[in-house]
């Protein structure tokens, strides 16, 4: 069983950064894929970035160029640094593990809230 662990959310005014990072409390260095998801109030939860066991990445288009996923295997983190903040950013963002196949797993963080004041 993998815990993730998430922190350094917060308020911040519009073309701010941010940084957060999920910890998981065991090796994330076999998922398969780690990603970073938000939900509005009122909205469904959507991806906003993710990282594969390769490091390959992806990105919403309407973050791309201003975050950066990035995962750090040996100390079983994964970090989403947020640049340029626009209030439209404001959400409660959560970490996402996932391994396929045998042994496969599915985790989420505990969310955290991110509010970005215009």
């Amino acid at each position: 069983q993998v815990q993730l662990v998430q922190s350094g959310g917060g308020l911040v005014q519009a073309g701010g950064s941010l940084r957060l990072s999920c910890a998981a409390s065991g090796s994330i260095s076999s998922s398969d894929r780690m990603a970073w998801y938000r939900q509005a109030p009122g909205k469904q939860r959507e991806s906003v970035a993710s990282i594969t066991k390769g490091g390959f990445t992806n990105y919403a288009d309407s973050v791309r160029g201003r975050f950066t996923i990035s995962r750090d295997n040996a100390k079983n983190t994964v970090y989403l640094q947020m640049n340029s903040l626009k209030p439209q950013d404001t959400a409660v963002y959560y970490c996402n593990a996932v391994k396929v196949g045998p042994g496969g797993y599915n985790y989420w963080g505990q969310g955290t809230q991110v509010t970005v004041s215009s």
